[in-house]
Order: structure tokens, then sequence, then C-alpha cells
């Protein structure tokens, strides 16, 4: 199919190609990757290229954080190696794009645990596949006092919350999550700072 789309169009296969690829990114229909496509093909060969080379930069530099798997070009994340936060209040989170989203309700001065998804049985996702282990041996070895629970409000998100809190019943931690002011069946990503912020503050014993 893809090798007839690129024999098909009229600017030939090299803009085919790049079509079919913005095509692929999330929100990204037919009729706007060709809008893409044709900005690309309408600007300097400087900008274009320089976008190319901030994507291959991004992708060479950027690794998961060694101590709670955010998105750094260090080996510790900003949060992390901050001398301000509280190292003892962990927010666990879903994906590193919730972090950005629970930064901005300036509601939270602990640090975080991204767990790179959520337990999916259907899809094949399990407790292996994130980085529970890793939270485990966290809690247990810089002694963490409270686990807030900010897992999406869905049936995978709360499911993966009381997986986690099961395995950490035997911890002396304490384990809250936010307030529902969060709508069930939400994401972190789309909640307004107000939103968050008074989840935040509001949480309570999971």
């Amino acid at each position: 199919m893809a090798h007839q789309f690129e024999e098909s169009h009229p600017f030939g296969p090299a803009v085919a190609r790049l079509v079919e690829q913005f095509s692929r990114l999330p929100g990204i229909g037919r009729k706007s990757a060709e809008r893409l496509a044709h900005h690309i093909l309408g600007c300097s060969k400087v900008e274009a290229l320089a976008l190319a080379e901030s994507i291959r930069n991004v992708k060479e530099a950027i690794r998961p954080c060694s101590k709670c798997f955010n998105l750094t070009e260090g080996v510790l994340c900003r949060i992390c190696s901050s001398s301000q936060r509280n190292k003892q209040v962990v927010c666990i989170v879903e994906q590193a794009r919730d972090v950005i989203a629970m930064e901005s309700s300036g509601a939270y001065e602990g640090v975080y645990h991204v767990l790179q998804g959520r337990l999916s049985p259907l899809d094949g996702i399990g407790p292996e596949n994130l980085t529970i282990d890793a939270l485990v041996r966290r809690v247990r070895e810089d002694e963490v006092q409270e686990i807030v629970m900010a897992t999406n409000p869905t049936l995978e998100g709360d499911g993966t919350a009381l997986f986690i809190s099961n395995l950490l019943a035997e911890h002396p931690v304490r384990i809250t999550r936010l307030a529902r002011g969060i709508a069930s069946g939400s994401v972190l990503e789309f909640a307004n700072r107000e939103m968050l912020a008074d989840a935040m503050r509001g949480r309570q014993a999971f």
C-alpha cells in the first residue's frame, strides 16, 4: 500500500515517504501530513535541515533518568538533582509527559517516579514491562515516607495504582492519591493547572 502511494504521488517517492512519516505522528491525518510536507518543501534548506538535526539530537541525547525515569540529557533529571525538592515524597506517574503536567500546577515539591506505562494485561503489559521493581527498591533504599499515586483515573491507571499499593503494603510508607477533581477516564496531560493543583493539595489516603 505504501509502495503504491509512493509510486502514485505527483511529486515523486521522496515526498510520498515524507508524507507517510508525518502521517504516523499522533493526531496527524493524511491531509495534515500533506500540509507539513509542503511546509518543508517551501521553507529554506537551512530551516529544514535544522529540524532534521533537532530530531536527530533529541533521539541521541535524551535518556531516562537513572533515578526516576523522567526524560533527561544527563544521568539525573533536573528534579532529582535539585536540592530544593523533598526526596521523601514520590509522585507516581505513567509517562514523562505527566511530570510536565504536574509541574505546571506549582503545588508539588517532591520528586517523581515514571512507570513508563501502565498495567494492561490485554495488551501484554505486565509489571515486568514497567519500572515497578525500581520503585520498590527506591522506597526501601531512600526511606521514602509518602507515595502519591498520580496514575491516570482510568481502569488501567487505577489497576496499576492498586497493584503498586498492594506491593508496598509491607513497607512503612504512606500511600495517597490525587483528589478526584480530575474526572474519571481523563488523562493528566489534558487537565488544567488549577485542577491539578487542587488534586495535589487534596490528595487522600489510597
